[in-house]
């Protein structure tokens, strides 16, 4: 949140003052964060509580120090806890300052806007030729094919920054001039990064190509997907269980229409009678320690099934990680017209 100024009010203001300000934000979040003359934080101020003091005191000239809240909740600026975020937002707490070691406001997250703010960075893989979309994509890339207007990709940026991620990278290839220009200009106050692979380097090997990482933690997906993954539970559940890498991953249940053998060689040993199996599949969406992607071997074909594999086959802790919402892979053009027709249906 870039503008924090119409929240903040100085404590020499009277009741007065308070309604005007809160008046002016009118349709937004009716709260004002209470600081004195070198910028320290020392209260919030609601309209219910102008309201509740107006009601004793009948005073519209009583300082609004009398009627602040002095046990107000904050984040502090060196150490964002994700769960202390979720937390808040369970809580029912809307405007969350963030405060330095001198108590001074350093900016603001409104809670209504912002789901959560994650500590790492996002890599979307959007290098690949959408060969089973042709002829959609003989000219137009698959990650910028218009879902009710608007691109593929632009869902899944979007979504990101809406959990607090602001360092997302996007590896291009396959007319690549088309992407790097469509994100020449930030999104939502983030500037997406284009990173070219000189060759088609799989579904991961582009990602030697990206220089410098802010956080620890990495999220790599495809960037045709189309989902309402929970980010912040996906982290959470990565943190809680010390995992290495975690994968994103959707059910998947085969039916079959006959009856099928029970087997030791030749000899049948009993009939299952239109059996049904559950799976879980790769969802194409991973975090991984920053430290483990030293693994992919540069300029070279990888895709994120080896790495997955080189991590299980080294004893690293790679786990799952189930979406409960919606998922689809947008890979022809099936999977297209689902995505196409299911954006009217969600919000």
């Amino acid at each position: 949140m870039n503008d924090i100024s119409k929240y903040i009010i100085p404590s020499s203001a009277t009741l007065s003052d308070a309604l005007i300000a809160l008046n002016n934000l009118s349709g937004d979040v009716l709260t004002l964060l209470v600081v004195d003359q070198t910028g320290k934080m020392l209260g919030t101020l609601t309209d219910g509580d102008v309201r509740r003091n107006l009601i004793v005191s009948k005073d519209l000239q009583t300082s609004i120090t009398e009627a602040m809240n002095v046990h107000f909740k904050y984040a502090t600026q060196n150490h964002t806890d994700v769960r202390f975020i979720h937390d808040m937002r369970e809580a029912g707490v809307i405007l969350l300052p963030v405060l330095d070691e001198n108590k001074k406001i350093v900016t603001l997250y409104n809670l209504k806007k912002l789901r959560s703010v994650l500590p790492i960075d996002a890599v979307l893989m959007a290098g690949g030729k959408g060969e089973r979309l042709r002829p959609l994509t003989e000219r137009i890339p698959k990650p910028l094919l218009p879902v009710n207007g608007k691109p593929i990709i632009d869902y899944n940026i979007e979504r990101l920054i809406h959990f607090g991620v602001n360092h997302i990278s996007v590896t291009v290839n396959y007319l690549k001039e088309q992407i790097e220009e469509h994100f020449s200009k930030p999104i939502e106050n983030v500037q997406v990064q284009c990173v070219p692979e000189p060759r088609f380097l799989g579904t991961i090997g582009s990602l030697s190509f990206i220089e410098n990482f802010n956080n620890d933690t990495i999220l790599i997906m495809n960037s045709d997907l189309f989902t309402n993954i929970d980010y912040e539970e996906f982290f959470l559940h990565f943190k809680d269980h010390q995992a290495d890498m975690s994968v994103a991953s959707v059910p998947y249940t085969v039916n079959i229409p006959y009856g099928i053998f029970e087997l030791e060689g030749r000899d049948i040993k009993g009939v299952v009678e239109k059996p049904t199996y559950n799976y879980y599949a790769n969802a194409g969406i991973y975090l991984i320690k920053k430290d483990l992607l030293k693994l992919i071997p540069r300029d070279t074909f990888y895709n994120a099934t080896d790495l997955l594999k080189d991590l299980i086959e080294n004893g690293y802790n790679v786990i799952r990680f189930p979406i409960t919402g919606y998922w689809l892979d947008i890979g022809n053009h099936s999977e297209y017209a689902k995505a196409c027709d299911l954006i009217h249906h969600i919000k």
